[in-house]
Order: C-alpha cells, then sequence, then structure tokens
C-alpha cells in the first residue's frame, strides 16, 4: 500500500500512524492475519518511513491477509477509516521480492522560506563540488559523524515553488530538489542542509518544510524513479483481486 502523510499529520510520530493503521484496518473488517505468540500482533509491516514532521507523498507498508481480498475494496474502505492526513493512494497484491529491497532511493522537496535564492544556488554548487561533506547528527547512541555527500545523486534549485510547494505572497521562497540514495546511516534532507550550511554558511532564516515526493528504484539509464509497486500490479487482469488462496497486501 501507498499512502501519504499530509498537514498536520506530518508531526506524527511513528508510532501513533501504525496504532491509527491498526485502528482503521479493524474498522474498515479488513480480515488482517496475526502473528502467532503469546501475544499476537497485526502482520502490518512498514518500509522506509519518512521521519516525524516530514510530509510525504510515498509511504509503504505491508498488510497480511487470512483470506483474498479485492485491492481496490481494501484501498477504499481503508483510505475511509483513516483521519484525513493518511490517505491511501494505491493498493496492489503482492508478488515475489521483497517491498523494502525496491526502495533504493528517494525524491525530496524542501521548501525554504524566506532564504536567498543566490546563496542557495552557490551552496548547491559547493556541496555538489565536494567530495565528501563530514556532518554530524544526535541518535539514540549519542553523536554520529557520517559523509552526506555521497547518497546525494540529484540536488538543485528549480524555477518556480514546485508542486507541493505553495509561495506565500510578498515572502521569497527558495525550493531545493534531492534524489538521496538509501544507505546506512541513512542520509536525510536535514543532513544535506547541514552540508550546506558547512561548506557555503547557508542557514535558512526559518524552519524548512520538507516533503518526500517519491522512493523506490532507480533506472540506471534514466536516472528516474520508478514505481515500486509496479512489479506487483497484473495488469493482464486490470488489478483485481487474484484466484482463491492468494493474499492481498499494500
Amino acid at each position: 500500500m501507498r499512502y501519504a502523510k499530509r498537514g498536520r499529520l506530518r508531526f506524527t510520530s511513528h508510532r501513533d500512524i501504525s496504532r491509527a493503521v491498526e485502528r482503521a484496518v479493524r474498522r474498515a473488517g479488513i480480515p488482517v492475519a496475526y502473528s502467532a505468540g503469546f501475544s499476537p500482533h497485526p502482520k502490518i509491516s512498514y518500509a522506509g518511513a519518512a521521519p516525524t514532521g516530514v510530509a510525504s507523498e510515498a509511504e509503504y507498508l505491508e498488510i497480511g491477509v487470512t483470506t483474498p481480498c479485492d485491492p481496490r475494496q481494501v484501498k477504499t474502505d481503508l483510505d475511509g477509516s483513516l483521519p484525513p492526513g493518511l490517505d491511501v493512494l494505491d493498493v496492489v497484491e503482492v508478488g515475489p521480492g521483497a517491498l523494502a529491497d525496491r526502495l533504493e532511493v528517494s525524491e525530496w522537496e524542501v521548501r525554504l522560506p524566506g532564504a536567498d535564492r543566490e546563496h542557495a544556488e552557490e551552496a548547491v554548487q559547493k556541496f555538489l563540488a565536494a567530495g565528501h561533506v563530514e556532518v554530524e547528527r544526535l541518535t539514540k547512541k549519542g553523536p554520529r559523524r557520517f559523509d552526506a555527500r555521497e547518497a546525494v545523486l540529484r540536488l538543485t534549485v528549480p524555477e518556480g515553488t514546485g508542486r507541493t510547494a505553495a509561495q506565500v505572497p510578498g515572502q521569497s521562497c527558495v525550493i531545493l530538489r534531492m534524489v538521496v540514495r538509501h544507505m546506512t546511516p541513512a542520509v536525510r534532507p536535514d543532513d544535506v542542509l547541514t552540508g550546506l550550511r558547512l561548506v557555503a554558511d547557508f542557514a535558512p532564516p526559518v524552519p524548512p518544510e520538507v516533503t518526500r515526493l517519491a522512493q523506490g528504484p532507480l533506472d540506471a539509464g534514466t536516472g528516474a524513479l520508478a514505481d515500486p509497486l509496479d512489479l506487483d500490479r497484473d495488469t493482464t487482469r486490470g488489478g483485481e483481486a487474484g484466484p482463491a488462496g492468494e493474499h492481498v497486501a499494500g
């Protein structure tokens, strides 16, 4: 399942989102499977979740079910049971291969109200020209230093505001677009902003507004992101439910 995290829901923690999804699954009457053991849990797994405070148009999860379901009906029922701001965009029946393995890169849009465009362009050029940009992030195990440059495949300052960021009347607004490879440790947009500050003293005057536009496999030939659910789509049946015995996941 692909879903979006929009508006005020971007400030919701991953734990709260998982609770909301579990409640919505029950309300929608989806025959979710449960794990075995003393304390059974619904078989719902998440892949590549965005950090708290970040909006997203491309979050993914899988739901194990006990009986075959129509993906279109699952989409309708689950979307109607989730709170506004958690919106189900696509549901398909699982095929071979692990979904998490397909989420190789993410495309991000970072909106920087009040930032100077020329300074941003200069910082981007210096960042891309650098072979190594070491940043530090506070983790649960303490401060950790790592290279923020290696994971960044593309970083641009496009014209206009982009398709998800609205211009504020009377206020300048710089938009950054970046494509970042999923690595360990994960390089997040705020790490790239830290790198821009280190290489060019570029620091936005207000906190950025970050949206994940897409995540999926990377086309080595074109450099574009592909839809990670394409491998699961059964075009011969128009997306209808599979034969008896097949289980649905999103």
